[in-house]
């Protein structure tokens, strides 16, 4: 099994809390967001923010850590995450409170300029994909053997997880991901019970961890 830190960059709505459903059913200490240097330093996986927005920070910090990039039809993704920005809005822009601090700044960078005008428009998120996927792949231009890009909609794309985690395959690996965060729905991973997962803050309190 792959012993260094495994970082999952792919934007929200790409299936990041399935690919990290599947992490901890496959004996990894996991962390669909981390906020506290000690989720940082407890999970093996981590994914969403900050990774997504500060991937290249983490390669620094972690060397010989491995890079999960989730891929999804945009046809797929635009309503989903369209969706999902509508409902943060407010909250990402308040100055008086809203979501956290670390999570504000990741979505106002990844999909900059953040107005409510933008998130309406496919055309502008599409950009913000495509963007976020070219500057991964030029990153990484050269490491390929450090980054793996999947999209879990196709067959074989648990094998290649598995794979890339330098784990043993079985026939029980062509059942796939088990498909969460259904219908727009983003508490799934907050209802999830299993001993390896790590909380993304402390009792609810968030570290300045960059």
């Amino acid at each position: 099994m792959f012993k260094q830190k495994i970082f999952i960059i792919g934007l929200p709505r790409t299936s990041t809390t399935s690919v990290c459903l599947a992490t901890l059913n496959l004996g990894f200490k996991t962390a669909h967001t981390a906020y506290t240097h000690q989720s940082l330093e407890q999970a093996q996986v981590i994914a969403d923010t900050p990774i997504f927005c500060d991937y290249q920070t983490f390669d620094t910090s972690y060397p010989n850590a491995k890079f999960i990039y989730l891929t999804r039809e945009p046809m797929l993704w635009l309503p989903s995450i369209k969706q999902l920005l509508q409902r943060m809005y407010k909250n990402l822009q308040r100055t008086d409170g809203g979501f956290n601090p670390v999570l504000k700044r990741c979505y106002n960078s990844v999909f900059s300029p953040l107005t409510e005008e933008n998130i309406n428009q496919d055309e502008f998120l599409l950009q913000c994909y495509q963007r976020h996927f070219q500057s991964v792949k030029d990153y990484f231009s050269g490491r390929e053997q450090d980054l793996l890009i999947i999209d879990v909609s196709q067959p074989n794309s648990y094998c290649a997880l598995v794979e890339f985690l330098e784990l043993k395959t079985n026939k029980s690996d062509t059942l796939g991901f088990e498909h969460i965060n259904i219908g727009g729905k983003v508490t799934a991973w907050k209802k999830i019970k299993h001993p390896l997962k790590i909380e993304a803050t402390l009792r609810g309190r968030v570290d300045k961890i960059n």
